[in-house]
């Protein structure tokens, strides 16, 4: 631990440096407004990378009938009608600015022969809007957004574990965290602060996310300060994560393959999809491919690894190599020629809907002061996620919350941070690191995400739920007294603030899918198979000193600019990529 506790001053916290906050942080620089951007990890590695596939935008360069608010109707379908109907709107009517701006920093799309930004299908979308770099669209408009950030200097720390939201009676004050190269307790006193921490996926066994990101920071930082969690149920399990090696076990294999024609198969050479969705076959919605998958394997017509068998050969060497060069060069890397043969792939956890519920226009949350944006909110997705729409949020609401705190700043005078809350939260940190005895974080870690991919994975039952809930709560006990053998520069550390913040948004999600009594989207309750149209409703978990209660509210209606693109019934016809 650090000989003192450092403390600086911004106008504007912003708690994680992917695309969301960089977002953000630009709307502020550009209008002189103070501000300070905090990554877990090096500037510039944030998750944002790992989004390869594309980013969503109706402008029309291959399917001149594509518009807006097809793409907002494709994203309440998807959703499941619990979306918020003006978040859906605002997302699908600016994403196409917020691409052309992208390319204008340096995102270098691909283009086609007209040299307007190319465009590939994507799953359950009624025509090609996801705009594209290969097959690493993420890293591109991330890099792009990074050096129109410097360009601007907008100021950033790197390798900041933020820990605590600071508040008082009237709302937040600031944040506390570590400096994880240095030890040292940092205190951040701000007018507002911005969570873009990301989700919470990394609570599953296996997962698309880096195992020590996406560890629920965001959503425990809010809950513990106060503020409304939303349809944490909902996590979507992408269909194709990689079957192995063991170490790569759950990392992305991009949506884009199957947007460029690749085909499912079993290992009896069944190609599975024509029974599941005969009409979208691959590029149906992604929890009904994942379910297929996940059924396939479990029924016995996988692998030998657990997986299935995700095939392009088909199409030419030289265009899977132009289209897909990450996932030829990492295939390649371990044996397998993709142009020649198939990839084996299984479902994994990767993205959360569920997070912090904010209001869309502001991007504030119920805490004065305090404002969320990106994969760490709720709302814009509902039961499940269009592919390409998680880039196009962040780029979106980082706009929008950056231009409401310029306009509204001085709403929020500067006050002083509770000493008294400092010094306990010190204490809090520290104690692991004094005991001599106790359970490992790295054990706890690992223990959670085996309870939540059993009790709370693809497939639900009460039970199984019931006992996720069970095993949670001995972990928690478990957690309160663990042992950190290190200092708070050490992996271990950063594991151990993890545990609490896997266990926040575990048991957030399991209490929320034992709520919700029905199938409807990404949320599969084997007991209750059916949709129900009265739990077309939110279910909002909220943190008292008796833990976690949950509550419901009411979906706002569609609005009459979606409506009648609703009723046009647009679908993909998949049958254009055979």
């Amino acid at each position: 631990m650090g000989s003192r506790t450092e403390e600086t001053t911004t106008d504007v916290l912003i708690i994680g440096a992917g695309g969301a906050g960089v977002r953000a942080g630009i709307e502020l620089a550009r209008h002189g407004i103070d501000c300070l951007v905090l990554g877990k990890r090096a500037h510039g590695d944030a998750h944002t990378i790992w989004a390869a596939g594309g980013i969503n935008a109706s402008l029309g360069t291959l399917d001149p009938d594509d518009r807006w608010d097809i793409h907002a109707a494709d994203t309440l379908k998807e959703g499941h009608f619990i979306n918020q109907p003006e978040a859906v709107l605002t997302l699908c009517r600016e994403a196409p600015y917020r691409v052309l701006e992208l390319d204008e920093w340096g995102a270098a799309f691909n283009k086609a022969e007209n040299g307007r930004i190319n465009q590939r299908y994507f799953g359950a979308q009624s025509f090609r809007r996801t705009c594209f770099v290969g097959d690493q669209t993420g890293k591109a408009v991330l890099t792009a957004s990074i050096n129109e950030a410097k360009r601007l200097g907008v100021p950033y720390r790197q390798n900041i574990y933020i820990t605590k939201i600071l508040t008082d009676d009237t709302g937040v004050v600031g944040a506390m965290g570590v400096d994880l190269d240095t030890g040292q307790l940092t205190v951040i006193r701000a007018r507002a602060v911005i969570l873009a921490a990301g989700g919470h996926t990394s609570v599953y066994k296996r997962s698309s996310s880096r195992p020590d990101e996406n560890t629920g920071d965001a959503q425990a930082l809010a809950l513990d300060a106060g503020a409304t969690l939303r349809d944490m149920e909902m996590v979507q399990f992408h269909p194709t994560g990689r079957a192995w090696p063991e170490e790569e076990a759950g990392h992305l294999v991009t949506e884009a393959v199957r947007g460029e024609g690749g085909r499912l198969y079993n290992t009896g050479g069944e190609r599975f999809m024509e029974r599941y969705s005969p009409e979208q076959m691959e590029l149906d919605a992604r929890d009904v491919v994942a379910r297929a998958n996940y059924r396939e394997i479990q029924e016995g017509r996988g692998t030998e690894r657990g997986g299935v068998l995700l095939d392009i050969s088909h199409r030419d060497a030289d265009f899977i190599k132009e289209r897909l060069p990450r996932m030829y060069e990492i295939h390649l890397e371990d044996g397998v020629d993709i142009t020649k043969e198939p990839m084996e792939v299984a479902p994994t956890a990767h993205y959360a809907m569920g997070g912090v519920a904010v209001d869309f226009t502001t991007g504030a949350t119920d805490v004065p002061g305090l404002y969320a944006v990106g994969e760490a909110t709720s709302g814009v997705h509902g039961a499940n996620r269009l592919g390409g729409n998680s880039l196009a949020e962040i780029f979106v609401f980082g706009k929008v919350v950056g231009a409401h705190l310029v306009e509204t700043l001085t709403e929020h005078p500067l006050r002083p941070v509770p000493q008294q809350a400092v010094a306990a939260h010190a204490d809090e940190l520290s104690a692991p690191l004094e005991r001599t005895e106790g359970p490992a974080p790295e054990a706890l870690c690992e223990e959670i995400r085996e309870v939540m991919w059993n009790a709370g994975g693809i497939v639900r039952r009460e039970d199984d739920l019931l006992a996720g809930l069970a095993a949670l709560g001995s972990l928690r006990e478990q957690a309160a007294t663990m042992q950190i053998d290190g200092d708070m520069t050490s992996f271990a550390f950063e594991q151990g603030r993890n545990v609490h913040c896997m266990l926040d948004a575990g048991e957030a999600i399991l209490r929320s899918a034992l709520e919700r009594t029905e199938s409807r989207g990404a949320h599969y309750r084997d007991d209750y198979p059916d949709t129900d149209p009265a739990w077309q409703r939110n279910i909002c978990v909220h943190k008292s000193a008796d833990g976690l209660t949950l509550s419901t509210t009411s979906v706002p209606d569609v609005p009459e600019a979606v409506k009648e693109a609703l009723q046009e019934n647009h679908t993909l016809d998949y049958h254009h990529l055979e």
